[in-house]
């Protein structure tokens, strides 16, 4: 596999791809500080300065590049749009094209944010493209800007990631709240197929042990699917089998309409994975087996 640079070594994605990829290559990591969680040293990279992606590759020549880094606030992208595509399409376009032009292998997460959520089956690569949002507007706009760069890439959206140790995300803000609150509204009427890091990290070193078959876009979620009251209601059956929690806070269903926020979501954005599992032989768990194994794996804190 040789040497594979992680872009965001420090996100949640980006804490498991490392561990993960340790045991086979060399891993190089880059994050906006020059600094790991743990104090640790690695190379700075601010995708928001685009221009100092092209030197970083020359200097560092890796084999690999995956791309773990990306503005992920949805709902602040929708008052910080210019950051949001600065970081999550200029820069990917930049990184790709620093790719083409070393013959280095691009690996990119997008999200299922991309669809506007009116499907009744699980989307397909092919399907049209209406992001409802900033966010996925700009991961779409990434998307094509790898596409047009020349580079060998594979492109792979997921959706609703999670991790149970680090990183900001549902299943530690659920722990959290539930915690402190006797009920929690949460939105049912919102569709997906919740995905832990761990997974993202054993599939992309599939890929990269395997090497890219053919440049374009995959689907990378568990099979399944929930809304995130079915999603928080797991969590904390979970949580409460494991003795992480005292007692379960009440789980109230409300629709999203209830529940305002800045950025529209798409009300089912459930992934087919069939053409990345056929063509890397991956099997995907269902949503609740990886939540368990998420647990089992990472702890929760």
């Amino acid at each position: 596999m040789g040497r594979v640079l992680v872009v965001g070594g420090d996100g949640q994605v980006g804490c498991d791809l490392r561990r993960r990829l340790a045991a086979t290559a060399q891993v190089l990591t880059t994050t906006r500080s020059g600094r790991l969680a743990d104090g640790g040293e690695c190379e700075a990279l601010d995708l928001g300065d685009a221009d100092a992606i092209a030197p970083l590759l020359r200097r560092l020549s890796p084999d690999h590049v995956v791309n773990a880094a990306a503005y992920t606030a949805v709902d602040r992208a929708e008052s910080e749009p210019a950051l949001a595509h600065a970081v999550n399409a200029v820069a990917p376009g930049r990184l790709a094209e620093a790719c083409a032009a070393a013959g280095i292998g691009l690996i990119h997460f997008s999200t299922d944010y991309v669809f506007d959520g009116r499907a009744t089956r699980p989307y397909r690569e092919d399907d049209a493209t209406a992001p409802l949002n900033v966010y996925g507007r700009s991961k779409l706009d990434g998307e094509t800007a790898i596409a047009d760069s020349g580079a060998r890439h594979l492109i792979l959206r997921t959706a609703w990631v999670y991790a149970a140790a680090h990183g900001h995300n549902f299943l530690r803000t659920m722990l959290r709240l539930g915690a402190q609150r006797e009920e929690l509204r949460v939105v049912a009427d919102q569709r997906g197929s919740p995905t832990p890091t761990w997974l993202l990290a054993e599939a992309t070193t599939r890929v990269l042990e395997r090497g890219i078959v053919a440049s374009g876009v995959r689907h990378l979620a568990a099979a399944g699917e929930t809304s995130w009251h079915g999603f928080a209601e797991a969590i904390f059956a979970e949580a409460l089998a494991r003795g992480l929690l005292a007692r379960a806070p009440r789980v109230t269903a409300i629709a999203a309409a209830d529940y305002p926020t800045p950025a529209q979501r798409p009300a089912y954005s459930v992934l087919d994975t069939q053409s990345l599992r056929s063509e890397y032989t991956l099997e995907f768990p269902d949503w609740r087996e990886g939540l368990r194994i998420a647990f089992e794996r990472g702890g929760a804190a």
